[in-house]
């Protein structure tokens, strides 16, 4: 009995040994991810939806031992809300679309930059110096991804040669089956195009009365006003025919999963959006900000960007253009960045683009009051 109970002995404390002997190991194995964890820093964005889907940040935050703490808005109205009703410091990243990179500026939200830091020799002539991202030859703002918008159609209802004009969508077979993103200034945009207007966005009292007027005679035509998914949906149900002052960035989607839809730039031009990054004024991860706006601007960054899984997008930079057609000719080939042959660059060249902006001779109060009322009819 007694050799029994030394023996019991024995097996609960060599057991006991050899569990404190595997807890001490694990400790010593775990220790440097536990460490890790703890010095994490964070990194705080202001963003468009899915910006921060970790196919795309990722390997940045394990490269630099981040995490990237996303806010997500919708529209630009919504952004500069966001951030004038949160203490300067919020935000150490913007990603803002560019016709409000002006706003930020004079209301002193965003820091200015070092160009020397960032690949500006690099873009496309298009996209140097870019057009409210630069002020007394410093820019505030980087280009990051663009593209561009027109009318988007469900080819079952309404075909590439009907698209090829906006005055399409008064056609009595679309009575009913017209959409619109509920945002004014890419469908007033359009509409503005669709007058004639070669600055769609510098209207004065005369033409901005003719806009409104051929946006209410479009009414009757009118299904619904959408938000991102209920356009997907409407689009590839073919709920509506078609839906304009949208792109590549809603079709691009769809197409992915086989739908029969495509974004047509009509006669009458499209317009251009496009996508930029800023500091956060008083961040205090200017250093880690400035770091991720690199790594997006890298090669890597650029393809990662280019194939969003929310929405797709066209990129600024030769490097990002020739390492997409290296790793994803497909895709540079369905999105409109081929190194060889017809690309998106002829578009702008050819004229046939106009920069999405916001409204010069009105305000954007006037132009949401508008749309308001045009909702509402």
């Amino acid at each position: 009995m007694k050799r029994e109970r030394k023996m019991t002995h024995n097996i609960i404390t060599t057991r006991r040994r050899l569990i404190k002997g595997g807890l001490a190991v694990a400790a010593a194995i775990a220790t440097p991810a536990v460490l890790r964890a703890q010095g994490r820093r964070e990194l705080s964005m202001l963003t468009w939806a899915g910006h921060a889907d970790p196919a795309v940040i990722g390997a940045f935050e394990e490269t630099h031992n981040v995490r990237i703490r996303a806010k997500e808005y919708v529209g630009g109205d919504q952004m500069l809300a966001q951030i004038a009703q949160s203490p300067a410091g919020t935000y150490d990243v913007i990603l803002s679309d560019a016709e409000y990179v002006v706003q930020l500026q004079q209301a002193g939200f965003i820091e200015p930059l070092a160009p020397e830091d960032y690949p500006f020799d690099d873009f496309f002539p298009e996209f140097q110096n870019f057009r409210g991202h630069w002020f007394d030859g410093q820019p505030y703002a980087v280009f990051l991804r663009f593209g561009f918008l027109g009318l988007s159609h469900n080819r079952a209802a309404m075909s590439e040669a009907e698209a090829r004009s906006y005055r399409t969508m008064w056609d009595p077979q679309h009575e009913g089956r017209i959409g619109h993103f509920d945002w004014h200034l890419p469908n007033l945009g359009a509409l503005s195009l669709l007058n004639g207007n070669a600055s769609p966005f510098d209207l004065d009292e005369a033409r901005w009365t003719e806009l409104t007027e051929t946006m209410m005679s479009l009414r009757p035509q009118v299904r619904g006003f959408y938000d991102y998914g209920g356009m997907l949906s409407a689009l590839r149900s073919g709920e509506v025919s078609a839906i304009p002052g949208i792109g590549d960035w809603i079709t691009g989607v769809l197409a992915r999963d086989g739908a029969d839809v495509t974004t047509t730039i009509p006669e009458e031009g499209g317009l251009q959006w496009t996508e930029s990054l800023s500091i956060g004024t008083q961040s205090e991860n200017q250093d880690l900000a400035q770091k991720f706006i690199q790594y997006m601007l890298s090669p890597e960054g650029q393809v990662k960007t280019a194939t969003l899984r929310a929405y797709p997008a066209m990129i600024p930079r030769r490097a990002g253009w020739a390492r997409l057609n290296d790793e994803l000719p497909g895709v540079a080939q369905r999105q409109n960045m081929v190194l060889n042959g017809p690309n998106a660059l002829d578009e702008i060249r050819a004229g046939r683009i106009r920069l999405r902006e916001l409204p010069v001779q009105q305000s954007l109060e006037t132009w949401n009051d508008a749309w308001t009322r045009y909702k509402n009819a």
